[in-house]
């Protein structure tokens, strides 16, 4: 089984020797790394030159401006050519060496569509540190009516059924990984499976994860979302998984 790692950066010099370091060290290596830069203007593409042949021929990139982070993930969809299909931001990086293997052992065995797994997040001045951890463990598809979706940076699905189902809707500005695993797993009821291992460490700081304002678009782009599928919810309903959230802070 061959893998296929996506990266979109813009602007990333600070991080991204984090990322691409995580992905050398994995003990799988049946993979390729596609980074897709949205023409950086810091020394981003002058750290991904440094890096290429460390990769021994493993990876592409391309460096051209984009419509946003979902325009230039489905850039990396439309240039993958391996059997699974998964994204590494540029601020995170793997948690151990052994991600890429937990992810192909997560495939075999009885058929999946898709396997998913736990994430964590750290502050950016103290990496070792967990202030967060997301547990996928508990994720159930009709938790999808409250907002909540198994952790994204996690997710590593078959190319196939990108290539059946769509990848990601750009008219949303900050959902449309939501929207995305919703229509995969809820409306299309791809078979997944979830693997009990740590698979990213994630900076606080994401589009997602900042602010009231960020918050307000998030809660707008679910509604729009899930009565664009028929999905039955509300804005009470929603609401509730950040009490779950509160949980894992503590």
């Amino acid at each position: 089984m061959k893998l296929s790692i996506i990266t979109v950066t813009y602007n990333s010099e600070r991080t991204l020797r984090d990322t691409m370091e995580s992905i050398l060290s994995q003990t799988f290596q049946d993979f390729e790394y596609i980074i897709v830069d949205g023409a950086s203007k810091d020394a981003t593409l002058d750290i991904i030159r440094e890096y290429e042949p460390r990769f021994q021929g493993k990876m592409r990139y391309v460096s051209e401006p984009d419509k946003g982070i979902y325009d230039a993930m489905n850039k990396g969809f439309a240039m993958a050519t391996g059997d699974v299909i998964g994204i590494l931001n540029s601020d995170d990086f793997f948690t151990s060496d052994d991600v890429l293997l937990a992810v192909v052992d997560g495939f075999a065995g009885e058929y999946v569509d898709a396997v998913y797994a736990d994430i964590h997040y750290v502050n950016t001045d103290d990496l070792t540190k967990c202030v967060r951890y997301y547990s996928s463990s508990v994720f159930r598809p009709w938790m999808m009516r409250f907002g909540m979706i198994p952790a994204h940076p996690s997710f590593y699905c078959r190319k196939a059924v990108y290539d059946q189902y769509g990848s990601f809707d750009t008219t949303y500005r900050i959902a449309a990984d939501f929207e995305i695993l919703l229509r995969l797993i809820f409306i299309h009821r791809i078979r997944t499976r979830y693997v009990k291992k740590d698979f990213v460490t994630m900076r606080l700081g994401g589009a997602s994860t900042t602010g009231y304002g960020s918050w307000s678009l998030i809660m707008k782009e679910h509604l729009q979302i899930m009565k664009r599928h028929g999905v039955v919810t509300n804005r009470f309903l929603l609401s509730l998984r950040y009490i779950y959230k509160l949980f894992e802070f503590l």
